[in-house]
């Protein structure tokens, strides 16, 4: 991860001669400079994010995104695959809609994270693993971002009207309970959008953390690193 930092001064063409030693890393992580390479980085995955979650397909399409459905929302889906398959597309379709509306809300608060980052923040970034800096943004930002988006996904969600559509199509099956927990008949909309809300705000995080790896693999390219 030190190495990480002097390619990543070369590659932007700073024009700084910097040496390998330990010494200078530190220097340089604490810097104007290594703070200014590592937030280029982090804005440039929120960039990347955003971009993302602004098309509805590109949205349906990632990977990372997928990935990041929660496990009982995941669970649901699974149950709806065996009851009605094509309500399962419409509530991927109306997840992917809502995302559009989320991107104005959760970009400010990631890149006023970003901003805030510190010489302590940019020391952990040098000593961790490649990811490090986009941890370091979940944990400022997780919790807030889902707040923030919560309500908005809501609105949206109940403007389609999946919830209810999903619940008729439950309707009379046992199985909510142990995909829920407790006696739970239904599917609270509340619920739904939280769960759609942590699948856009960790699906986001994943790709930041995929842009930052990208990028500090294409930084340590010069020096004929992996």
């Amino acid at each position: 991860m030190k190495k990480y930092i002097i390619a990543a001064a070369l590659v932007l063409g700073t024009g700084y001669i910097i040496t390998t030693t330990v010494q200078s890393c530190t220097s340089l992580a604490t810097s104007d400079l290594g703070l200014s390479i590592i937030k280029r980085v982090l804005i440039g995955g929120i960039n990347k994010g955003a971009t993302v979650y602004g098309n509805k397909e590109a949205f349906m399409q990632n990977n990372l995104v997928d990935k990041a459905l929660p496990k009982e929302l995941r669970d649901i889906n699974a149950t709806l695959e065996k009851i009605a398959p094509s309500l399962v597309q419409k509530e991927r379709e109306y997840i992917a809609e809502a995302a559009v509306y989320t991107v104005n809300i959760s970009k400010p608060i990631l890149e006023t994270a970003v901003n805030s980052l510190n010489a302590q923040d940019v020391t952990r970034i040098i000593q961790g693993e490649k990811g490090t800096a986009t941890l370091i943004l979940r944990e400022k930002t997780q919790t807030q971002l889902i707040q923030a988006i919560a309500p908005k996904v809501e609105q949206e969600l109940n403007k389609y009207g999946i919830v209810k559509t999903i619940n008729t199509a439950l309707s009379g099956n046992n199985l909510l309970g142990s995909l829920l927990g407790g006696n739970k008949t239904s599917v609270n909309a509340g619920g739904l959008s939280t769960l759609a809300s942590e699948q856009m705000v960790n699906g986001l995080f994943n790709i930041i953390e995929d842009y930052e790896i990208e990028n500090s693999k294409s930084l340590l390219g010069p020096l004929g690193k992996k």
